[in-house]
C-alpha cells in the first residue's frame, strides 16, 4: 500500500498520537490521492484523517501479544 508508514505496534513502547495522525495521513493522501485537498474538500479529507487515526487506536489498544505472564517457580 505505503511503504513510508511505518509499524505502529512497537515492542519497545506505545506509539504517540503524532505518529498515529501522521499514518492516518499518509492513508488519506494515498486513497484520496490528494496531497493537499481543496477548500470544497477539505473539510472530508480531515474528517477521514480523524477517523483512521481513532480506528488505528483502537486497533492498537485492542491487539493482544502471544506473550504471556512470567509463571511462578
Amino acid at each position: 500500500m505505503c511503504r513510508s508508514i511505518k509499524p505502529l505496534r512497537l515492542p519497545d513502547r506505545r506509539a504517540t498520537e503524532q505518529e498515529i495522525r501522521e499514518a492516518a495521513l499518509q492513508y488519506v493522501r494515498k486513497v484520496s490521492g490528494y496531497r493537499q485537498p481543496s477548500r470544497a474538500n477539505q473539510a472530508a479529507f480531515e474528517a477521514a484523517v480523524v477517523e483512521v487515526a481513532s480506528a488505528t487506536e483502537k486497533l492498537l489498544g485492542a491487539l493482544k501479544t502471544r506473550s504471556s505472564p512470567a509463571r511462578k517457580a
